[in-house]
């Protein structure tokens, strides 16, 4: 299974510089996944690469920040007002990264494409070649 994840455009970047090497969640998926397509949010609105994950950590958002922060690729103040009141955090493991050529919009390549809020489970498995 693969996800189409929603992350603004700034953290997308990161992500596909190898800045940010854990993006954070408040949910964990309920099913194995192979690939993330990164979908980065207004103003972009468009998929801009994919990634693959190693694990996912779970813990305490204080620990898991101890634990990722030097490659968080975000503030302590964003993190904190992110994981406000969360008694669990989660944070995907990011093992490798593919940015594409040019970004692809879905809405082109998926009858009745809507944003995912956070992410959304996609049977696709490539957007080259679609």
């Amino acid at each position: 299974m693969n996800v189409i994840l929603s992350i603004k455009p700034e953290f997308a970047f990161k992500i596909l510089s190898g800045q940010k090497k854990y993006e954070y969640r408040k949910t964990e998926f309920k099913k194995p996944i192979d690939k993330i397509f990164l979908y980065a949010s207004s103003p972009i609105k468009k998929i801009i690469g994919e990634i693959k994950i190693d694990g996912i950590l779970e813990d305490k958002p204080s620990s898991l920040w101890d634990f990722t922060r030097q490659s968080s690729g975000i503030t302590k103040d964003y993190f904190d007002a992110y994981f406000n009141d969360k008694e669990k955090a989660y944070a995907l493991c990011i093992s490798s990264v593919k940015r594409y050529d040019k970004a692809i919009n879905p809405k082109e390549r998926i009858s009745g494409f809507n944003a995912p809020q956070s992410f959304c489970y996609t049977q696709i498995h490539s957007f080259e070649g679609l």
